[in-house]
């Protein structure tokens, strides 16, 4: 993923976690709840992101296929899982995806605003157009437009059903 740049590599990783996996959980919910609390799976997503993103281990993806593979199903299952967990048990729910909204939008600031590139062999190859920073600071406020936006809204959502659910009892 490295040849299409930083923000060519977020827009992927948005597409698994803020597209796919809330789309993948809301089309197959699990049966009888998802195994966990919301909470423990925000803090597994949190771990995960922030982990794949630590500049060495974003080398060592951006040098072998498998590895960028074995991060993107990563990013995917843990979503899911997250989402999943979230929809079984929304009040928790509300909490663990606002709380993923919060770590994905400064991750995306901390990446945007950055005064150098963080990963080399993006840098070496920005998408079209942009140079190695302007690539970088895109790819940041995609991650925080669109992972922060998504957890956000998913959130909302939830606790919009909570307050429902409340009034009409």
């Amino acid at each position: 993923m490295a040849g299409l740049g930083m923000t060519g590599h977020m827009m992927a990783h948005m597409a698994a976690v803020a597209v796919a996996a809330p789309l993948i959980a809301l089309g197959r919910p699990s049966h009888g709840g998802a195994a966990g609390a919301p909470l423990a799976w925000a803090m597994a997503e949190f771990a995960i992101v922030w982990s794949w993103h630590a500049p060495a281990l974003r080398a060592l993806a951006d040098a072998h296929l498998a590895v960028a593979l074995v991060e993107q199903a990563l990013f995917l299952g843990v979503g899911i899982a997250l989402w999943r967990s979230a929809l079984a048990q929304p009040a928790a729910g509300v909490a663990a995806l606002l709380v993923t909204s919060m770590h994905m939008t400064l991750l995306g600031v901390l990446i945007g605003l950055a005064g150098r590139p963080l990963y080399m062999m993006m840098a070496m190859h920005p998408a079209p157009g942009l140079d190695a920073l302007a690539d970088q600071a895109l790819g940041g406020v995609v991650m925080l437009v669109v992972g922060g936006a998504s957890y956000c809204l998913g959130g909302l959502w939830l606790l919009g059903t909570i307050l429902k659910e409340r009034r009409a009892a």
